[in-house]
Order: C-alpha cells, then sequence, then structure tokens
C-alpha cells in the first residue's frame, strides 16, 4: 500500500514544506488537512473519502477550506471527516462562521465517539480497523492507528513526551510510524512548553515500540530539518526518514 506526504510541516507554509495532509490512496483515506490540502486534486474522485483529523489547530483544518477549488476540477462524491466531537464543532462553528468563510462545503461530519475504535468497510476500498486515542498537546489531539489485515501504520502528530507512556501500547509493533519531530535533539525544554517532540524523543518512543520504520514530520518551519537529519541515531534495527513534501512510501 502507498501513502504520500503532501505536506510535511507544522505551524505554517514556507517554501519546501505545506502543513500536514497525507493521502492513501489506495485506501481512500486522508490523514489531517493542513495546507498541503489543494494537492489531493490529483487523487480524489467520485467514491467516498474519510479525513480523519487530529485537532482543530488551524494548521490541520484549513485544507478543508479549499473544496470549492477541488471543485473546479473534479466531480466529488461523499466526503466524510472523523474526529473529536469538539473538533468538528470548532470547525462548523469556527472555521466556517460566516464571517471567516460563509460557503460551507457538503461534508458529512462523523464524530468519534465510544469505543475508540472503528471498522470501514466502503465500497472499492479494503476494509480498515481505524484506533484513535489520546494525546498530550495545548486544546488537545488524538493519534490514530489503522489496520488492514496485512499491514499497519499509526499517526502521532502534536504530542508531548510526557504522554509517550500512555499511547506506546497504540503503537506498538506497526510496520510505519508516522511521528511529529518538530524540534531537534537538545531542544527537549522548549519541546515540552510548546506540546511537542524532539527527534531524541521520537526516536525513543519508537524504538520502545517495536516499530520497523519511522518517519518524521511535522517539522519546525523556523528551523533546519538538516539539523534533524544529521542528528538521527537508528541503531540500525528500524529505518528512521525525515518526510518532505511529495514523499512516497510503500509498506
Amino acid at each position: 500500500m502507498r501513502l504520500v506526504i503532501l505536506g510535511s510541516g507544522g505551524y505554517h507554509p514556507q517554501n519546501e514544506r505545506h502543513t500536514l495532509c497525507l493521502v492513501l490512496p489506495e485506501a481512500g483515506l486522508i490523514l489531517d488537512a493542513g495546507t498541503a490540502f489543494f494537492r489531493l486534486a490529483d487523487y480524489l474522485d467520485q467514491r467516498r473519502w474519510d479525513i480523519f483529523l487530529t485537532h482543530a489547530h488551524l494548521d490541520h483544518i484549513i485544507g478543508l477550506t479549499y473544496y470549492w477549488s477541488l471543485l473546479q476540477r473534479l466531480t466529488l462524491g461523499e466526503i466524510v471527516v472523523h474526529g473529536r466531537a469538539a473538533t468538528l464543532e470548532a470547525v462548523r462553528s469556527h472555521l466556517f462562521a460566516e464571517p471567516l468563510f460563509p460557503k460551507m462545503p457538503p461534508y458529512r461530519f462523523a464524530p468519534l465517539e465510544g469505543a475508540p475504535r472503528l471498522l470501514l468497510e466502503r465500497a472499492d476500498w479494503p476494509p480498515v480497523e481505524v484506533r484513535y486515542f489520546p494525546l498530550d498537546h495545548p486544546g488537545g489531539s488524538i493519534g490514530y492507528r489503522l489496520n488492514w489485515a496485512d499491514r499497519s501504520l499509526a499517526y502521532v502528530t502534536d504530542t508531548t513526551a510526557r504522554a509517550a507512556e500512555s499511547y506506546l501500547p497504540h503503537i506498538r509493533g506497526v510496520d510505519l510510524l508516522l511521528h511529529e519531530c518538530y524540534f531537534p535533539t537538545g531542544w527537549e525544554d522548549l519541546a515540552a512548553r510548546t506540546g511537542h517532540v524532539s527527534l531524541a524523543q521520537a526516536e525513543r518512543v519508537a524504538s520502545a515500540a517495536g516499530v520497523k520504520r519511522l518517519v518524521l514530520l511535522h517539522h519546525n518551519p523556523a528551523g533546519d530539518v538538516r539539523d534533524v537529519e544529521a542528528s538521527i541515531a537508528s541503531d540500525g534495527t528500524m529505518s528512521v526518514t525525515c518526510a518532505y513534501d511529495g514523499l512516497a512510501l510503500d509498506f
């Protein structure tokens, strides 16, 4: 299965990176809706697509307003937006408040409630179990684990290392871990104060979880990702990669 990282950065776009939006074209799934959302024009079609939001900070939801531009180029089917009830209410009430953006797209909002899992069984797409779990970030955030019959991935962004002990069981043993890495190693104090993690912290989480492959994303737009890449300290038991816009991963 292929995953394409349409946007790999955090906070705001810059010359090299848009903010987070990831697509699994063979599964009909989208993770977050940052400023790279416009790049979905190369993937969307008339089938149902499902978007999973981690939280309602603007760098993860602003792309939802780009729907009308996509519609000029494509014939779109149903798009279902999943997230915590508070996240979806913030999108409806604030992002699409009339003074800010007066024309609500025809999304169907599906709050994640009750048991922390759902099974998506849709025509034309392989069935997938979606599990979600809380993270530690101002305003709240959630991570996701996606399980197919023969592979799995986890998506963890906007969290501190304080939460690692609680979410480790949810990501253990995945084939692919997409984990935020906002700061290089050595910036742990600032990471804790701002609700993020450093490279060393992300590597420790991935090692403790026994994942096969770690991809680092949600990079600081004011920093230099080369500083992160130069400090990668993998012991060879797993692959570690810094994401960039357009990176395609087969897992």
